[in-house]
């Protein structure tokens, strides 16, 4: 199809014919009938010229988190019989932008590469590709589209600090100094206890000889040994944030603490939005639901507990949000039984009246504005915990 340098010579020459007629100026005839000529001209060469290039795909990562830069390189090879030129490859990064490249000439047989760089902000999923080929003939008044190549993607995952310590609080296993073992539904098949059947538990735990024995239903709570064990929520009601950005710092918080938990060996769950929480320590899939995630102005977070508590687990409950409230601290009580250890992360401006319930409670808080890091108020709960534990 013609280039728009290729419509505007086709408008040069229809005027130029058109004058021809009310003037009857034979030069401007031909002026014209060369000037489309050469139009119609650059059309059969460039259908002439369909080459068979093939594009490949290399990314330096494939998962950075937001705000790092990573490579994409890509690969054009010649599989004709003959050499191309005038070759124009975009590489399309969705949302990100698109990287241009003029190849003058690639003989047959022959390959080039073109390596660019990209910086991913924000969080989310990103797709590469298919590379759009345009091929044009000399002059530039014509070109052919294809596209060629796979499409890759690349995930970015939240911001995540570096964080130090966790607090000396109930709910910690024996290597951790605990007060009392947890209960994971990940745990081998040792027995930690037998308790009676509560409305809402797993029937799939019921321990029927036990249950024979007493006629009661007898459930198995199952032990991770010298595991700790947590679940990281993230509120992701949208009334609960005064902006995007205290919910981006909240994302951010969820993914910092999960990173830290798992490279302590805690065995950990994070929910944020899904059914059911996922089990953390499948770090990529984790991540990604982070970097999906979005504020959800209809979720009932009660309700999620309730949930939540029904399936089972233990340990220490983590709770990132921006505004605490009410409702979260009804959470917070609904799941203190399973997870006796509570720390509460807020993103907010202002400190929410609910907040001093929690305290209250004994849960450990971390505050932060929309713009500040969570590794300084992280250290600040864990030497005010500390403290805490030594005084008691």
């Amino acid at each position: 199809m013609p280039t728009l340098r290729g419509w505007a010579l086709s408008g040069a020459g229809l005027a130029l014919l058109f004058l021809w007629y009310g003037l009857g100026e034979p030069e401007l005839l031909l002026a014209g009938a060369f000037v489309l000529f050469a139009q119609i001209l650059a059309l059969v060469v460039v259908r002439l010229r369909r080459s068979k290039v093939a594009v490949s795909r290399r990314l330096g990562s494939s998962v950075v988190h937001d705000g790092d830069t990573t490579t994409v390189t890509l690969l054009i090879e010649n599989g004709d019989r003959r050499s191309v030129t005038n070759l124009t490859i975009e590489d399309d990064v969705n949302r990100l932008g698109v990287a241009t490249f003029e190849v003058a000439k690639i003989d047959k047989g022959a390959s080039t590469t073109a390596t660019y760089r990209v910086t991913c902000r924000p969080r989310g999923v990103y797709h590469v590709g298919p590379a759009a080929i345009r091929t044009s003939d000399p002059l530039g008044l014509a070109e052919l589209k294809s596209t060629a190549g796979p499409i890759d993607r690349i995930v970015v995952y939240p911001t995540v600090e570096t964080l130090t310590g966790f607090p000396i609080v109930r709910g910690q296993d024996p290597a951790m100094q605990a007060s009392r073992p947890e209960h994971s539904r990940r745990g081998g098949e040792d027995f930690y206890t037998l308790r009676e059947y509560q409305r809402g538990d797993d029937l799939r735990r019921v321990h029927w000889p036990s249950s024979a024995k007493t006629d009661e239903l007898m459930i198995r709570q199952l032990e991770t040994p010298w595991q700790a064990r947590a679940l990281v929520l993230l509120d992701i009601r949208a009334a609960s944030y005064e902006s995007q950005g205290a919910f981006e710092s909240a994302v951010s918080g969820a993914a910092t603490v999960v990173t830290h938990l798992i490279g302590s060996g805690f065995d950990a769950d994070l929910w944020a939005g899904d059914a059911e929480p996922i089990d953390a320590s499948r770090y990529g899939p984790a991540m990604e639901r982070l970097a999906l995630v979005e504020p959800d102005p209809a979720v009932d977070i009660e309700a999620v507990a309730g949930r939540i508590r029904q399936k089972g687990g233990g340990g220490a409950l983590v709770i990132v949000t921006g505004i605490a409230d009410r409702p979260l601290l009804s959470v917070q009580q609904l799941l203190s039984t399973d997870y006796p250890t509570t720390i509460l992360l807020t993103v907010s401006d202002s400190t929410a009246p609910a907040l001093i319930g929690f305290q209250r409670l004994g849960v450990s808080t971390v505050s932060i504005s929309p713009d500040e890091l969570w590794a300084p108020a992280w250290m600040t709960a864990m030497r005010s915990s500390w403290t805490n534990a030594s005084v008691g």
